[in-house]
């Protein structure tokens, strides 16, 4: 116990509970210490449910427990800038749930934050951290589906009538771009290894969801013709892919960002072929708590550097301009 780093829980969202507690909890490199709430009863069911032994009533009183090394927090989108700056200060590191924040101004606060504190920074994408993404990337340097043409993906599902749900609070930083298309924005920018240079983007708009985007399709334009076609949406039927198109074959990621851990596959198809590869059985989110805590034990560098996710901010901003103002918007 005494070498696990300490992580303290900043809020009660259904993805902790749900996904990243158990996670560190199954870590061998991670103990989660505390939970807080702005509600000590919240807090304290929440904590007795997930078999966490201290509550807290605020997430001030959290910071301030020196017994915590690093901070997971999970608040609402609009809260992410606030309190990663706040840990920062206290000498807590850092894992922030994505967005990072609502713009990359924002996102770069946090990130020089963190600079001047000595802290560790990570967006929470626990997709990035599985191996089925090196067998992914290790496919395409091999040159076996050859010169990488186009890259289309989509990451959709519906739970719009939840009214009350936060992804749904515009001034809060609701909406599926926010939500889900990040993480179509985020893969391709990985697999492609540079920055895009254009984006076109088209919204629909729901009044009854307080006038956040829906469903999001894009087109973002990387350089040498190559181009990422998207959609993202919380009000349409689940989808969870990714295609990457080749010269002379494609990789098909049927569970592209939420991947099964007893079954994580995908398939590549050439002239000759079709192969089902299987990735390692493991658990994103645990992968994701491993390397952060090798990252502040100084044994890795961050295998993603904090600016990536000012860069993925620098997106989505260029994302929602171009959706509000249906123009194609240069990067």
């Amino acid at each position: 116990m005494s070498n696990k780093l300490r992580w303290g829980i900043m809020g009660a969202a259904g993805i902790a509970k749900g996904a990243v507690i158990p996670a560190i909890q199954q870590s061998e490199t991670g103990v989660v210490t505390a939970l807080a709430s702005r509600d000590q009863d919240k807090a304290e069911a929440a904590a007795k449910e997930m078999n966490v032994q201290t509550a807290y009533g605020s997430y001030e009183a959290l910071l301030a427990d020196p017994d915590i090394d690093a901070v997971y927090i999970p608040l609402p989108n609009h809260l992410h800038r606030e309190w990663a700056i706040r840990a920062a200060e206290a000498g807590k590191h850092v894992l922030c749930e994505k967005p990072l924040a609502l713009n990359a101004g924002q996102a770069q606060e946090m990130v020089d934050a963190c600079a001047r504190a000595g802290v560790h920074l990570a967006e929470a994408f626990m997709y990035r951290h599985h191996p089925l993404y090196e067998l992914v990337a290790e496919i395409i340097r091999s040159g076996e589906i050859g010169e990488i043409r186009a890259i289309h993906s989509a990451f959709t599902f519906n739970n719009a009538d939840d009214k009350s749900n936060v992804r749904y609070r515009k001034d809060w930083g609701g909406g599926s771009l926010y939500d889900v298309g990040c993480y179509p924005l985020s893969a391709a920018r990985l697999l492609l290894g540079t920055e895009p240079e254009a984006v076109t983007v088209q919204t629909f708009v729901s009044a009854e969801h307080d006038n956040v985007d829906m469903m999001a399709s894009g087109l973002v334009e990387f350089a040498g013709g190559v181009a990422l076609t998207f959609d993202c949406g919380m009000w349409a039927s689940f989808r969870n892919v990714l295609e990457i198109v080749g010269s002379e074959g494609r990789i098909e990621l049927p569970q592209a960002f939420v991947i099964n851990s007893d079954n994580p596959v995908f398939h590549v198809h050439t002239a000759d072929q079709t192969r089902e590869i299987k990735a390692p059985q493991v658990n994103a989110y645990t992968m994701q708590a491993d390397d952060f805590a090798a990252v502040v034990r100084g044994e890795q560098p961050p295998r993603f550097a904090a600016q990536d996710a000012v860069a993925n901010m620098r997106l989505i901003d260029a994302c929602l301009l171009s959706a509000e103002q249906r123009s194609r918007i240069t990067l």
